[in-house]
């Protein structure tokens, strides 16, 4: 029993892989990038767990190198993560590509295989930044604004309607603010987290460059949102197709510039 893990040497990704073979899980980890020095010392104490296949999901002859691993279970994490507004406007195409065909290859690699269990990685973005409900749930009604949030949500009811006609179990996880280990730039994620940004600068007596501090988002440690994801892979039975991965408190920025003045005044 094999777990397929795309988008495998991204941020999030890396970290559901080092978590599962934590667990002594066979995995294949698929990126359109090799993995790097880093990520192979990351899960270098599980290495024989892991398979590296490099491959592109818009391309259905790739995501075929993964059919003779016996797949079980895929967690779909790859993902464009274009939500700078220069993106945005500069590669719409490639965000609404990515994120909605190759999560349809994805799905339709599922159906011929026939998985126990399909995850998709959604963002807590679906939600949107100015949405009415004091504390958001997987029952508040998703509000998307951006192509990068649309096309998550979207993909969400795509996931969940593939399976109903294919008769393989799906559901979709909704993830807070990462941060943490392997948060890096790369072709399909051109931006960080403030508190990698920050932290970074810091450390390199650079002035951190601050916008509105009044906003607030639910930051999540990534290896706790990996335990989160790994739970839903495994657990026997869900009770729901949807469910929130996040630490469930929101911070606001002020609040971490005066943790991090406090840190390194």
């Amino acid at each position: 029993m094999t777990t397929l893990v795309t988008g495998g040497t991204g941020f999030v990704a890396s970290n559901i892989v080092r978590k599962l073979v934590e667990q002594g899980e066979q995995v294949v980890a698929f990126d359109i990038l090799p993995p790097s020095d880093l990520l192979l010392a990351y899960v270098k104490p599980w290495a024989r767990r892991v398979t590296f296949i490099q491959g592109d999901i818009l391309n259905r002859t790739d995501l075929e190198l993964t059919r003779e691993h016996g797949i079980t279970k895929i967690v779909h994490a790859a993902v464009f993560t274009g939500i700078l507004p220069h993106i945005e406007a500069g590669r719409s195409k490639d965000i609404v590509n990515i994120n909605m065909m190759g999560t349809t290859n994805v799905l339709e690699l599922a159906r011929l295989l026939s998985v126990q269990r399909f995850i998709y990685v959604s963002s807590g973005s679906v939600y949107g930044d100015d949405h009415p409900d004091s504390a958001v749930t997987e029952a508040s009604i998703p509000r998307p604004h951006t192509l990068y949030a649309v096309t998550k949500y979207a993909s969400e009811l795509v996931t969940r309607r593939y399976g109903e006609l294919h008769n393989f179990p799906t559901v979709s996880v909704r993830l807070g603010s990462p941060f943490g280990p392997m948060e890096r730039v790369t072709g399909h994620r051109a931006n960080q987290s403030l508190l990698k940004e920050w932290t970074g600068s810091i450390v390199r007596g650079l002035p951190i460059k601050v916008g509105d501090q009044s906003v607030e988002r639910a930051f999540t440690y990534v290896l706790d949102i990996a335990g989160g994801i790994c739970a839903v892979v495994n657990s026997p039975s869900l009770s729901y197709d949807v469910y929130n991965v996040s630490t469930g408190d929101k911070i606001s920025l002020k609040q971490i510039i005066a943790v991090l003045r406090e840190l390194h005044p």
